[in-house]
């Protein structure tokens, strides 16, 4: 009997996995192509070649870990029919992120935006943007169906929740403490409710 062997990721998604990991625990600024050649095994040339310069492999980190956010998004749709249940599993992919020591990636490069490379610095507005307006969405939809109640233009609620949410997981960051963020965010969701 033939058994499949697992595929093994490739050198550049090796190499975003560590950097990933690196930006979300330290920031962009505070690791270099030596912090990964060192933990991959591998030379700095070969980052290189498959990512000429630390603005490429930043780029392509957000892109990535963007689609990875939209993909979760969708699940959420599909999941669950209820507006108080998506926003419930909206918030919990950041608790998520955080229980595993780690920050979310836009979130930490919003500290360093004006270091970035400008390509990464409209990547980074181009989450936010995209998260602003699922959530805006969401919260139009619960308002129709009289299941959240809101004062405001859903655009300004969705964004005074995901700022919410990003200083929440700073404040419980510092503390080492997720259960700080969940208070946040249950008192957040709890004044949306119909």
């Amino acid at each position: 009997m033939a058994t499949r062997t697992k595929t093994e990721p490739s050198t550049s998604e090796r190499i975003l996995d560590s950097a990933e990991l690196l930006v979300q625990t330290r920031g962009f600024n505070n690791f270099s192509y030596a912090d990964i050649a060192a933990e991959l095994g591998i030379t700095k040339a070969s980052l290189h070649y498959h990512f000429p310069g630390k603005a490429e492999l930043g780029y392509a980190l957000i892109s990535r870990y963007s689609e990875r956010f939209s993909a979760a998004l969708d699940r959420i749709d599909h999941e669950h029919s209820d507006v108080r249940e998506k926003l419930g599993a909206y918030a919990a992919l950041y608790a998520d992120v955080l229980r595993g020591e780690r920050m979310c990636m836009c979130g930490i490069l919003a500290a360093e935006y004006p270091t970035l490379p400008k390509p990464m610095r409209a990547e980074v507005i181009r989450f936010f943007d995209e998260n602003h307006k699922w959530l805006a969405e969401l919260l139009a939809q619960g308002r129709a169906e009289e299941t959240l109640r809101f004062d405001g233009p859903p655009d300004e609620v969705a964004q005074g929740i995901v700022s919410t949410l990003e200083g929440a997981m700073l404040v419980a960051r510092s503390y080492g403490d997720v259960a700080r963020f969940n208070v946040t965010a249950r008192q957040l969701l709890g004044t949306l409710s119909g």
